[in-house]
């Protein structure tokens, strides 16, 4: 597919509602609460794989899936989790190779043996459709998924989803060598030279490349980051995921044809919600209005002042927005 949208797809996109044109949900939400800890999490086996895995108890009305991106786990979802509770039970994974869930033998890391895992963990797990929310590379694995086995997917939120971007910015990241870190040639001298940062050093550039105002994340949230870094440290198979994870997402970068994830979204067709920052220093807000325009039934909620992880950076209007959406659905409105 052309950089350019088809005719097809453009003149479709013009006889829908605005992508702009976001509801908020006026619905209270429970406070949000800055000291909540991560949710416990429990290993749960699916196929030949056990998978940790993070409940948060709420609605039997709904189950919302979430999927984080590279390098982060299932505790990027505590506090947006904890405001939808009263409408969705809430199932955050840790991706095998990410967090505390072991890959196993053979495992490829590709975003689609990724979208393999998800659907068979939904499968085994939920009784109906889930809302599936991805970030990042769970974006695109999300993204993946809802192509691939639209039974499973009621609605689908993409916040900063990993589309395709082949023109990076180095000058824009807190640290340069970020970018190279994972990549086959220069990656393992970079991986040496962060690897002689302490835990805490590794978290606070994570959050500088990740957050829009990194003043603004709690130091408890910083030390609890901290420590799950020092925890993968010691993780046999940590840098092995994270290595081919991040060369899988160059790789299907680079995919044409319809294996290309621009060539995926126009086939997803369930309500869908594309939120991003104005601020994302890792998939550049420059894809944002392409992406929702791809999707059949997508609008876009564009959020200034706001970085990669848009769900901890700004969790109440996130929350707010796929509430929204959910309660659109359920009006057929959306």
């Amino acid at each position: 597919m052309s950089e350019t949208l088809s005719r097809e797809t453009a003149a479709r996109s013009t006889k829908r509602t605005p992508l702009t044109h976001v509801p908020l949900s006026n619905t209270p939400l429970p406070p949000l609460d800055a000291t909540l800890p991560p949710w416990s999490g429990s290993l749960e086996r699916v196929g030949e794989l056990e998978l940790h895995v993070r409940r948060t108890p709420g609605s039997d009305d709904a189950t919302v899936v979430y999927v984080h991106g590279l390098g982060g786990s299932s505790t990027n979802w505590t506090d947006l989790s904890a405001l939808l509770a009263p409408h969705a039970d809430g199932v955050a994974l840790d991706l095998p190779g990410f967090g505390f869930s072991e890959p196993g033998d053979g495992f490829t890391f590709s975003l689609s043996a990724h979208a393999e895992v998800v659907a068979r963990f939904i499968e085994r797990s939920a009784t109906g459709p889930v809302h599936v929310v991805g970030n990042s590379m769970g974006g695109a694995i999300a993204l993946l998924l809802a192509a691939n086995r639209p039974e499973l997917v009621r609605t689908l939120t993409l916040i900063s989803p990993a589309m395709p971007d082949r023109r990076p910015d180095p000058r824009r990241l807190s640290d340069p060598r970020m970018v190279l870190a994972y990549l086959p040639v220069f990656g393992k001298r970079v991986r040496r030279q962060l690897a002689a940062m302490g835990p805490k050093q590794r978290a606070e550039q994570v959050i500088r490349l990740c957050f829009a105002d990194p003043s603004a994340f709690p130091p408890h949230r910083l030390d609890e980051l901290a420590e799950e870094h020092s925890a993968r440290a010691r993780l046999a198979w940590a840098n092995t995921a994270m290595a081919r994870s991040t060369f899988e997402i160059f790789r299907t970068w680079f995919a044409g044809g319809q294996r290309s994830l621009w060539s995926v979204a126009p086939t997803v067709d369930m309500p869908s919600l594309v939120v991003w920052g104005t601020e994302d220093k890792v998939i550049s807000v420059r894809r944002a209005a392409r992406t929702a325009q791809l999707l059949p039934r997508a609008r876009l909620l564009v959020l200034p002042k706001t970085g990669h992880i848009a769900q901890m950076e700004r969790p109440v209007t996130v929350a707010r927005a796929i509430l929204g959406m959910w309660e659109s659905v359920d009006a057929d409105t959306w």
